[in-house]
């Protein structure tokens, strides 16, 4: 079974971003992408996949290692790896 989760959620949970409505905030505005196409906050997010976000100044790049609900910052860290 092929695990997928909603980019918002996904954004939550890794903690890339604090709060789930700020990541479907930031998705409005056009400035997060999955494998370089602008992402609405509904769209689904599959392992391996490419997430772009600007973030301020700073743009951030990560590859999706793993999709799960986690609780900790630790257990956080290991859904992605970070890019450039």
């Amino acid at each position: 079974m092929e695990r997928i989760m909603r980019l918002d959620k996904f954004l939550k949970n890794s903690r890339l971003i604090k709060r789930r409505t700020l990541a479907k905030e930031a998705c409005e505005k056009s400035l997060v992408e999955i494998n370089n196409k602008l992402a609405k906050p509904s769209d689904s997010v599959n392992i391996d996949d490419i997430i772009s976000l600007q973030l301020g100044e700073r743009k951030i790049r990560v590859k999706v290692k793993d999709i799960s609900d986690v609780n900790s910052k630790k257990d956080a860290e290991t859904l992605y790896d970070r890019i450039d």
